[in-house]
Protein backbone atom coordinates (compact mmCIF):
# COMPACT_ATOMS: atom_id res chain seq x y z
CA UNK A 1 0.00 0.00 0.00
CA UNK A 2 1.09 3.80 -0.55
CA UNK A 3 -0.31 6.49 1.61
CA UNK A 4 -0.75 9.50 -0.17
CA UNK A 5 -3.29 11.65 2.44
CA UNK A 6 -3.42 11.95 6.17
CA UNK A 7 -0.61 10.04 7.86
CA UNK A 8 -1.64 6.54 8.82
CA UNK A 9 -1.93 4.81 12.02
CA UNK A 10 -1.51 0.78 13.03
CA UNK A 11 0.11 -0.55 15.35
CA UNK A 12 0.52 1.88 17.33
CA UNK A 13 2.78 3.65 14.85
CA UNK A 14 1.88 7.10 13.00
CA UNK A 15 3.23 7.33 9.74
CA UNK A 16 4.05 10.09 7.19
CA UNK A 17 2.86 9.76 3.45
CA UNK A 18 5.30 8.56 1.70
CA UNK A 19 6.11 8.02 -2.51
CA UNK A 20 7.37 4.30 -1.85
CA UNK A 21 5.83 1.80 -0.59
CA UNK A 22 4.57 0.87 2.89
CA UNK A 23 3.01 -2.47 3.89
CA UNK A 24 1.58 -3.27 7.53
CA UNK A 25 2.66 -6.24 9.40
CA UNK A 26 4.98 -7.46 6.55
CA UNK A 27 5.93 -11.08 6.96
CA UNK A 28 9.32 -11.15 7.31
CA UNK A 29 10.07 -14.84 6.96
CA UNK A 30 9.85 -14.33 3.08
CA UNK A 31 12.67 -11.62 3.57
CA UNK A 32 15.77 -13.35 4.86
CA UNK A 33 17.80 -16.36 3.97
CA UNK A 34 16.80 -18.74 6.27
CA UNK A 35 12.89 -18.26 5.79
CA UNK A 36 12.14 -18.04 9.44
CA UNK A 37 10.69 -15.42 11.58
CA UNK A 38 7.35 -13.29 12.48
CA UNK A 39 6.08 -9.86 10.71
CA UNK A 40 7.33 -6.22 11.10
CA UNK A 41 4.80 -3.78 12.42
CA UNK A 42 5.47 -2.35 8.95
CA UNK A 43 8.11 -2.62 6.13
CA UNK A 44 9.17 0.48 3.95
CA UNK A 45 10.56 0.29 0.72
CA UNK A 46 11.47 4.21 -0.48
CA UNK A 47 10.94 5.63 -3.50
CA UNK A 48 15.02 7.45 -3.85
CA UNK A 49 17.03 9.10 -0.91
CA UNK A 50 14.95 11.72 -0.99
CA UNK A 51 11.74 10.30 -0.21
CA UNK A 52 13.64 8.27 2.92
CA UNK A 53 15.15 11.26 4.15
CA UNK A 54 11.32 13.00 4.28
CA UNK A 55 10.10 10.16 5.46
CA UNK A 56 13.11 9.96 8.44
CA UNK A 57 12.20 13.66 9.29
CA UNK A 58 8.45 13.34 9.53
CA UNK A 59 8.55 9.68 11.87
CA UNK A 60 8.31 9.98 15.42
CA UNK A 61 11.74 9.83 16.64
CA UNK A 62 10.55 7.66 18.98
CA UNK A 63 9.35 4.85 16.83
CA UNK A 64 12.54 2.47 16.08
CA UNK A 65 14.02 1.19 12.48
CA UNK A 66 15.39 -1.23 11.38
CA UNK A 67 17.40 -1.23 8.00
CA UNK A 68 17.26 -4.75 6.46
CA UNK A 69 19.26 -5.68 3.24
CA UNK A 70 18.55 -9.01 1.40
CA UNK A 71 18.77 -10.85 5.30
CA UNK A 72 21.61 -13.01 4.10
CA UNK A 73 22.72 -12.38 8.10
CA UNK A 74 19.91 -12.33 9.86
CA UNK A 75 17.02 -14.34 12.14
CA UNK A 76 14.57 -12.65 12.67
CA UNK A 77 12.48 -14.12 15.81
CA UNK A 78 9.19 -15.56 15.49
CA UNK A 79 7.25 -12.62 17.78
CA UNK A 80 8.56 -10.49 15.15
CA UNK A 81 9.89 -6.86 15.32
CA UNK A 82 7.99 -3.77 16.89
CA UNK A 83 9.67 -1.39 14.22
CA UNK A 84 9.69 -0.23 11.01
CA UNK A 85 12.09 -2.27 8.81
CA UNK A 86 13.13 0.11 5.60
CA UNK A 87 14.43 -1.85 3.15
CA UNK A 88 16.42 -0.50 -0.35
CA UNK A 89 15.27 -1.28 -3.68
CA UNK A 90 15.86 -1.05 -7.08
CA UNK A 91 16.48 2.98 -6.32
CA UNK A 92 19.46 1.84 -4.47
CA UNK A 93 21.56 -0.78 -6.65
CA UNK A 94 23.02 1.00 -9.61
CA UNK A 95 27.13 0.79 -9.62
CA UNK A 96 29.75 3.43 -11.46
CA UNK A 97 32.91 2.82 -11.96
CA UNK A 98 35.59 5.38 -12.76
CA UNK A 99 39.25 4.33 -12.99
CA UNK A 100 39.93 2.77 -9.46
CA UNK A 101 36.84 3.85 -8.15
CA UNK A 102 33.56 2.26 -7.28
CA UNK A 103 30.30 3.55 -6.48
CA UNK A 104 27.59 1.16 -5.54
CA UNK A 105 24.27 1.83 -3.91
CA UNK A 106 23.77 -0.19 -0.78
CA UNK A 107 21.16 -2.82 -2.12
CA UNK A 108 23.70 -3.47 -4.69
CA UNK A 109 24.63 -7.36 -4.07
CA UNK A 110 28.08 -7.95 -3.36
CA UNK A 111 28.73 -10.55 -6.28
CA UNK A 112 27.30 -8.06 -8.93
CA UNK A 113 29.83 -5.77 -7.35
CA UNK A 114 32.43 -7.87 -7.84
CA UNK A 115 32.19 -8.93 -11.47
CA UNK A 116 31.74 -5.17 -12.84
CA UNK A 117 34.59 -4.41 -11.20
CA UNK A 118 36.69 -6.83 -12.45
CA UNK A 119 35.24 -6.38 -15.60
CA UNK A 120 36.50 -2.83 -15.46
CA UNK A 121 39.88 -3.83 -13.93
CA UNK A 122 39.23 -3.49 -10.55
CA UNK A 123 40.28 -5.81 -7.95
CA UNK A 124 37.00 -6.14 -5.46
CA UNK A 125 37.70 -10.40 -6.14
CA UNK A 126 36.99 -10.83 -2.03
CA UNK A 127 33.16 -9.73 -2.46
CA UNK A 128 32.13 -12.00 -4.68
CA UNK A 129 31.53 -15.35 -2.40
CA UNK A 130 29.94 -13.04 0.49
CA UNK A 131 25.99 -12.99 0.78
CA UNK A 132 24.17 -9.88 0.62
CA UNK A 133 24.54 -6.01 -0.18
CA UNK A 134 27.36 -3.45 0.29
CA UNK A 135 25.35 -1.63 2.47
CA UNK A 136 25.04 -5.03 5.00
CA UNK A 137 29.01 -5.56 3.91
CA UNK A 138 30.05 -2.36 5.34
CA UNK A 139 27.93 -2.54 8.48
CA UNK A 140 29.92 -6.21 9.10
CA UNK A 141 33.39 -5.35 7.34
CA UNK A 142 32.53 -8.48 5.84
CA UNK A 143 35.43 -9.54 4.02
CA UNK A 144 36.98 -13.00 3.28
CA UNK A 145 40.64 -14.67 2.01
CA UNK A 146 42.33 -12.35 3.56
CA UNK A 147 40.98 -8.63 2.58
CA UNK A 148 37.96 -7.03 4.26
CA UNK A 149 35.52 -3.98 3.39
CA UNK A 150 37.46 -1.72 5.60
CA UNK A 151 40.31 -2.16 2.52
CA UNK A 152 38.89 -0.73 0.04
CA UNK A 153 36.26 1.44 1.63
CA UNK A 154 36.58 4.98 0.84
CA UNK A 155 32.72 6.88 2.25
CA UNK A 156 29.59 5.92 2.39
CA UNK A 157 26.52 8.22 1.80
CA UNK A 158 23.82 7.80 4.99
CA UNK A 159 20.66 8.94 5.97
CA UNK A 160 20.73 9.74 9.75
CA UNK A 161 17.47 8.64 11.88
CA UNK A 162 16.44 12.65 11.97
CA UNK A 163 16.34 12.25 7.86
CA UNK A 164 19.54 14.18 7.42
CA UNK A 165 21.84 13.10 4.63
CA UNK A 166 25.67 12.92 5.10
CA UNK A 167 28.76 11.39 4.20
CA UNK A 168 30.51 9.35 6.77
CA UNK A 169 34.33 8.50 6.26
CA UNK A 170 36.11 5.67 7.07
CA UNK A 171 37.81 6.96 10.76
CA UNK A 172 34.17 7.62 11.98
CA UNK A 173 33.24 3.92 11.59
CA UNK A 174 35.39 2.68 13.85
CA UNK A 175 36.25 -0.95 11.94
CA UNK A 176 37.12 -3.69 13.18
CA UNK A 177 36.65 -7.27 12.92
CA UNK A 178 32.84 -8.06 11.32
CA UNK A 179 32.36 -4.67 13.07
CA UNK A 180 31.87 -1.29 12.33
CA UNK A 181 29.93 1.47 14.45
CA UNK A 182 27.22 2.88 11.91
CA UNK A 183 25.11 5.60 13.99
CA UNK A 184 21.63 4.31 15.50
CA UNK A 185 18.93 4.37 12.98
CA UNK A 186 20.84 5.59 10.13
CA UNK A 187 20.42 3.57 6.85
CA UNK A 188 23.34 3.79 4.34
CA UNK A 189 22.30 4.27 0.85
CA UNK A 190 25.78 4.22 -1.25
CA UNK A 191 29.03 3.20 -0.97
CA UNK A 192 32.01 4.38 -2.67
CA UNK A 193 35.25 2.11 -2.78
CA UNK A 194 38.55 2.41 -4.41
CA UNK A 195 40.78 -1.17 -5.15
CA UNK A 196 43.86 -2.28 -7.09
CA UNK A 197 43.64 -2.60 -10.34
CA UNK A 198 44.31 -6.02 -12.40
CA UNK A 199 43.56 -7.76 -15.73
CA UNK A 200 40.02 -8.45 -16.17
CA UNK A 201 40.87 -11.79 -17.25
CA UNK A 202 42.36 -12.42 -14.83
CA UNK A 203 40.25 -11.27 -11.80
CA UNK A 204 37.49 -13.21 -13.53
CA UNK A 205 39.48 -16.36 -13.35
CA UNK A 206 40.49 -15.90 -9.61
CA UNK A 207 36.71 -15.42 -8.56
CA UNK A 208 35.14 -18.47 -10.60
CA UNK A 209 38.53 -20.26 -8.36
CA UNK A 210 36.96 -19.16 -5.26
CA UNK A 211 33.34 -19.64 -5.97
CA UNK A 212 34.64 -23.65 -6.98
CA UNK A 213 36.47 -23.72 -3.33
CA UNK A 214 33.34 -22.26 -1.68
CA UNK A 215 31.10 -24.75 -3.24
CA UNK A 216 33.31 -27.83 -2.35
CA UNK A 217 33.72 -26.64 1.18
CA UNK A 218 30.02 -25.24 2.34
CA UNK A 219 26.56 -25.93 2.30
CA UNK A 220 25.89 -23.53 -0.53
CA UNK A 221 22.79 -25.69 -1.70
CA UNK A 222 21.27 -25.77 2.23
CA UNK A 223 19.10 -23.04 3.64
CA UNK A 224 21.82 -20.99 5.66
CA UNK A 225 22.55 -17.49 6.64
CA UNK A 226 26.57 -18.12 6.09
CA UNK A 227 29.11 -18.41 8.95
CA UNK A 228 26.90 -18.24 12.15
CA UNK A 229 29.84 -17.45 14.39
CA UNK A 230 32.85 -15.34 14.46
CA UNK A 231 36.43 -16.71 14.64
CA UNK A 232 37.52 -16.48 18.32
CA UNK A 233 39.62 -13.68 19.00
CA UNK A 234 42.84 -13.78 21.24
CA UNK A 235 43.27 -17.85 21.38
CA UNK A 236 45.66 -19.96 19.16
CA UNK A 237 46.74 -24.05 20.18
CA UNK A 238 49.93 -22.55 21.96
CA UNK A 239 47.67 -20.20 24.13
CA UNK A 240 46.15 -16.39 23.81
CA UNK A 241 47.15 -13.87 21.30
CA UNK A 242 46.13 -11.15 19.36
CA UNK A 243 46.11 -13.05 16.48
CA UNK A 244 42.01 -12.55 15.45
CA UNK A 245 41.72 -15.22 12.87
CA UNK A 246 44.42 -17.91 14.66
CA UNK A 247 41.86 -20.44 15.69
CA UNK A 248 38.59 -20.87 13.42
CA UNK A 249 34.67 -21.12 14.60
CA UNK A 250 34.17 -24.35 12.86
CA UNK A 251 37.21 -26.30 14.71
CA UNK A 252 35.86 -25.78 17.93
CA UNK A 253 32.70 -26.43 17.42
CA UNK A 254 34.12 -29.91 16.02
CA UNK A 255 36.07 -30.19 19.04
CA UNK A 256 33.25 -29.52 21.30
CA UNK A 257 31.41 -32.60 19.29
CA UNK A 258 28.66 -30.34 17.72
CA UNK A 259 29.18 -31.02 13.56
CA UNK A 260 25.58 -32.10 12.78
CA UNK A 261 24.13 -31.53 15.91
CA UNK A 262 20.14 -30.51 15.43
CA UNK A 263 17.52 -29.16 17.11
CA UNK A 264 13.84 -29.53 16.12
CA UNK A 265 14.27 -28.09 11.98
CA UNK A 266 17.44 -26.59 12.97
CA UNK A 267 21.14 -28.44 11.99
CA UNK A 268 24.85 -27.38 12.28
CA UNK A 269 26.07 -28.33 8.72
CA UNK A 270 27.48 -31.83 8.25
CA UNK A 271 29.84 -30.02 5.49
CA UNK A 272 30.59 -26.77 7.41
CA UNK A 273 30.10 -27.12 11.20
CA UNK A 274 29.86 -23.31 11.44
CA UNK A 275 26.85 -23.34 9.13
CA UNK A 276 23.89 -23.20 10.95
CA UNK A 277 20.81 -24.51 8.55
CA UNK A 278 17.37 -24.18 8.12
CA UNK A 279 16.57 -28.27 6.96
CA UNK A 280 13.08 -27.38 5.95
CA UNK A 281 10.66 -26.92 9.23
CA UNK A 282 12.92 -24.97 11.51
CA UNK A 283 11.25 -22.08 13.77
CA UNK A 284 13.53 -19.07 14.76
CA UNK A 285 13.80 -20.25 18.04
CA UNK A 286 15.32 -23.84 16.99
CA UNK A 287 18.09 -22.19 15.18
CA UNK A 288 18.71 -19.47 17.69
CA UNK A 289 18.70 -22.32 20.19
CA UNK A 290 21.13 -24.96 19.02
CA UNK A 291 23.22 -21.92 18.60
CA UNK A 292 23.06 -21.32 22.17
CA UNK A 293 23.75 -24.95 22.71
CA UNK A 294 26.48 -24.40 20.61
CA UNK A 295 28.11 -21.91 22.61
CA UNK A 296 27.36 -23.21 25.97
CA UNK A 297 29.00 -27.03 24.15
CA UNK A 298 32.19 -24.76 22.98
CA UNK A 299 32.05 -22.64 26.65
CA UNK A 300 32.10 -26.28 28.70
CA UNK A 301 34.79 -28.25 26.57
CA UNK A 302 37.30 -24.95 25.80
CA UNK A 303 36.67 -22.50 27.82
CA UNK A 304 36.10 -20.07 24.72
CA UNK A 305 32.90 -18.31 24.30
CA UNK A 306 31.42 -18.03 20.55
CA UNK A 307 29.89 -14.52 19.70
CA UNK A 308 27.12 -14.50 17.18
CA UNK A 309 27.97 -13.30 13.50
CA UNK A 310 24.45 -13.32 12.45
CA UNK A 311 22.47 -11.45 14.04
CA UNK A 312 19.25 -11.89 15.67
CA UNK A 313 16.60 -9.19 15.63
CA UNK A 314 12.62 -9.11 17.06
CA UNK A 315 10.65 -10.67 19.80
CA UNK A 316 10.26 -14.10 20.60
CA UNK A 317 7.14 -16.40 19.61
Amino acid sequence: MTPTTDDLVTSGISLPPVRGTLTAQKDLSSLTWLRVGGPADWLFQPADVEDLSAFLAALDPAVPVFAMGVGSNLIVRDGGLRAVVIRLGRGFNAIEIEGDTVRAGAAALDAHVARKAADAGVDLTFLRTIPGTIGGAVRMNAGCYGSYTADVFVAAEVVLRDGTVTTIAADALNFRYRQSDLPEGAVLTSVTLRGPLGDAEALNARMADQLAKRDATQPTKDRSAGSTFRNPAGFSSTGRTDDVHDLKAWKVIDDAGMRGARRGGAQMSEKHSNFLINTGDASAADLEGLGEEVRKKVYDSSGITLEWEIMRIGEPG
